[in-house]
């Protein structure tokens, strides 16, 4: 058995720090609980809670940075995608609705395994899942 108690959190880039914590926040309900102003010796940040004990990173940075050809697996970088857990498939379905009402680019929700499982972009283009326990 694992001794650890699962991921404390993913961190990741943006180019528009405001705009990625609307989105998540129109999506998923996130709150941000904490954020930090640019500093000389490190990008503007904020922490977005994501439920569960988990969280998003999330440092603001310039274009150049975000590098990759994000549609193909390989060209994102060593990690690939992340999952977003949902509690149950019609938070799932929510979620989906959601996704389509901003205009974001959605998958099907499909079985993976013991999972229900919805691939979308978000607001940056990276690719992402939610997962919801399957029946």
């Amino acid at each position: 058995m694992p001794i650890t108690s699962g991921f404390n959190h993913v961190a990741t880039m943006t180019t528009d720090l405001d705009r990625f914590k609307q989105w998540y926040g129109e999506v998923f309900d996130v709150e941000v609980s904490f954020e930090m102003a640019a500093r000389d010796d490190h990008p503007r940040m904020a922490i977005v809670d994501m439920g569960g004990g988990s969280a998003l990173n999330v440092f603001e940075v310039g274009p150049e940075a975000m590098i990759g050809e994000r549609r193909t697996i390989g060209g994102r970088g060593a990690i690939d995608h992340f999952g977003i857990a949902v509690p149950d498939v019609p938070t799932l379905d929510k979620v989906k609705d959601r996704l389509v009402a901003i205009g974001a680019d959605v998958g099907e929700i499909q079985k993976l395994g013991d999972e229900w499982s919805l691939f979308f972009r978000d607001v940056d283009g990276m690719e992402l899942e939610v997962c919801a326990p399957g029946d």
